[in-house]
């Protein structure tokens, strides 16, 4: 790097919302400077092909879908797609469940056939009555009912978050849907697709088509502030960490990934469990919610990539308590977390030359096509104060 460079947006983070918007800036002629601790561009969404031979997804599991046509376009310039319908199961009393849950579910649950009318009469009898759930407990309660919650929810919840889910919005389990119907599938969206081959090689062609945008990866933020003067900085990162946590560090929770490989053979004596010869379980993803086993949940993403390879890979994913040494995965959803980020959004609010977006810039989850929205929507604002410089 030489000192004392200057540069027309710097961009922390090289994540979805740090490239995107960095690609907008860029086409609208601005020069643009991306940094990132990390050594490897793509944040949380990083992935690639690992020893095993294996394209896996190194921060666990991104399944991209979308109803934007507009988010869809955009990203399309960039990749081509495998289209796939992403489907889970749940693995408890020492069996696998169809999840989540719908009409295949209620008959496991039963053991035997039954119809959607039945189901539909099960759920009227069994869930709770709350008309105005204040918390994931009480929404999952009064849609399903207190068996199906303990079978499927509590324990899950409780290791992901290590909060109860009666401490958690509603909109933590709320946003699983449940089904009278035999609709296994996981999301709802019009468009379920992986980049075809990868997200790394969906950004690194996003940088190709920018040759406004410099990449600098293994700088952190303090770094770059002071390598880069600039007119306008993006911060994607944790917005506590911004401000030096100046009100105390907002609450995370932080991940441990065990990846573990099988070769062909030791994949055939699995196959009466998988179902299918090449692959390890019966789902992309298998959820473990009995709160005795430490990981949450089991992924095999080659179900979803339709890599075509022999081998195949695990990846175990155990939540962990987050420290400022470990990197935050998720704000944690409750009342009290809002509350506490309000104090960092009041200082953002009166930041002129600074833009805060991205999931932990605002302490909100977003899905990765909510996340590119953002950006775009954040450039077209810098565009239309600063003007284009073509």
């Amino acid at each position: 790097m030489k000192s004392n460079s200057s540069t027309d947006f710097l961009i922390i983070g090289a994540g979805f919302s740090g490239l995107v918007i960095a690609e907008r800036l860029a086409a609208a002629g601005w020069k643009c400077v991306v940094v990132d601790r990390r050594n490897h561009l793509g944040g949380n969404a990083y992935d690639g092909i690992n020893a095993a031979g294996v394209l896996v997804h190194h921060y666990g599991p991104h399944y991209f879908r979308s109803n934007s046509q507009r988010i869809v376009e955009y990203l399309s310039a960039f990749t081509e797609w495998h289209q796939v319908s992403y489907t889970i199961k749940s693995y408890t009393r020492g069996r696998y469940w169809s999840f989540p849950i719908n009409l295949n579910t209620f008959e496991e649950f039963l053991g035997r056939e039954a119809t959607s009318e039945e189901f539909s009469a099960w759920l009227d009898k069994n869930r709770t009555d709350i008309p105005d759930p204040k918390n994931s407990e009480e929404v999952i309660l009064s849609q399903v009912g207190k068996e199906l919650y303990e079978l499927f929810f509590e324990g899950y919840t409780r290791k992901q978050w290590k909060l109860h889910p009666r401490e958690l919005d509603a909109s933590v389990c709320g946003r699983i849907p449940i089904r009278t119907n035999r609709d296994n599938r996981y999301l709802a969206e019009s468009f379920q697709a992986l980049p075809k081959h990868g997200y790394t090689a969906m950004f690194e062609k996003l940088l190709n088509a920018s040759p406004g945008v410099e990449l600098h990866l293994g700088v952190d933020f303090h770094e770059a502030r002071a390598q880069w003067t600039h007119k306008h900085l993006i911060f994607t990162g944790a917005i506590d960490e911004f401000y030096d946590r100046r009100f105390g560090p907002l609450p995370y929770r932080s991940l441990r990934f065990e990846a573990e490989s099988f070769t062909a053979e030791q994949l055939r004596s699995r196959a009466p469990i998988s179902g299918k010869p090449g692959f390890w379980q019966p789902a992309m993803q298998v959820n473990y919610p009995d709160f005795e086993v430490p990981f949450t949940r089991i992924v095999e993403i080659k179900h979803a990539t339709g890599q075509q390879i022999d081998a195949s890979t695990i990846v175990r994913e155990f939540p962990k308590d987050w420290t400022p040494e470990t990197e935050p995965f998720y704000p944690i959803p409750t009342p009290e977390a809002r509350a506490a980020y309000q104090n960092y959004a009041a200082l953002a609010t009166a930041e002129t030359a600074t833009s805060f977006i991205g999931r932990l810039a605002t302490y909100r989850y977003f899905n990765m096509d909510q996340v590119t929205g953002m950006a775009i929507a954040e450039a077209d604002k810098l565009i239309s104060r600063y003007g284009t410089n073509l």
